[in-house]
């Protein structure tokens, strides 16, 4: 394991701290590393929910590590599995990942959060997407991600000026779900996986993969795609055994005891 990396598993939550002082910059053998975690975490059937953080009270990333690029390494580099941070491209992940976000997410950083399911973050939490003052672009999602999130008006003022957001205004437009004190920011974050954990995981899956597939498409498109049967996840989920105990176990007054099948 790369030792840029901490991880810990709790259960059947993966929890993965990004520690590269001193802004947590990734730079592609660590990008690497990240992707191949994630590439586990996604293989891992006992596994459900990942969290990612940064170590340290100032940065979750900094995003590419500038002293890599200045020693050569280029921004179209290969940066692994799963494309920069190991998140930013893993396209067929369909378990949710919460991104903890521990103070500035900048560039790639912020990208990394944005290709999460969920964010959280402290409240001296600050987003910015800075890379045309480098000379470079947001190609690792932001560029993509954050039009479906923002009006054009903001996203063009974030990526042609390069201006931060904090964290209060990053709820009020809907990048982040809770903004917390920063003692609090991994208990938050433990407490949505629990609250993951706790629903089914073809599901969750299902959700996942149905949003993914869909959200291109019209409603009536939408409709048609996931009743044509070419998704992996949603028509199994109809038919498996915790479709049933779901039910049942609602009408029992008990919690159900989800087997993933």
């Amino acid at each position: 394991m790369n030792s840029s990396l901490h991880v810990t598993r709790n259960g059947s939550i993966l929890e993965i701290i990004l520690d590269r002082p001193k802004a947590n910059a990734i730079d592609a053998k660590t990008s690497f590393a990240m992707g191949e975690l994630f590439i586990h975490f996604r293989d891992d059937p006992t596994l459900r929910v990942a969290i990612i953080t940064g170590a340290g009270e100032r940065f979750f990333s900094a995003g590419w590590d500038l002293k890599a690029a200045a020693e050569g390494e280029a921004p179209d580099a290969d940066f692994g599995p799963g494309g920069f941070a190991g998140l930013t491209e893993l396209f067929d992940l369909d378990k949710p990942v919460i991104a903890a976000v521990n103070g500035y997410a900048f560039g790639g950083g912020f990208e990394l959060a944005l290709a999460a399911d969920l964010i959280v973050c402290t409240r001296h939490a600050r987003f910015a997407l800075p890379e045309s003052r480098l000379g470079i672009v947001p190609d690792s999602g932001g560029i993509l991600r954050l039009p479906k999130i923002l009006p054009p008006a903001i996203v063009n003022d974030m990526v042609m000026t390069g201006r931060h957001m904090d964290a209060e205004e990053a709820l009020r437009w809907g990048i982040v779900n809770r903004v917390v004190d920063a003692g609090e920011l991994m208990t938050c974050a433990r407490d949505i996986a629990n609250s993951i954990v706790a629903s089914a995981p073809l599901a969750v899956a299902a959700i996942k993969e149905m949003y993914r597939e869909t959200r291109e498409l019209s409603v009536k498109q939408g409709y048609q795609h996931i009743r044509s049967g070419t998704l992996r996840h949603y028509p199994a989920v109809l038919h498996s055994e915790d479709a049933s105990e779901g039910p049942v176990a609602f009408a029992e007054k008990r919690s159900p005891i989800w087997k993933g099948r």
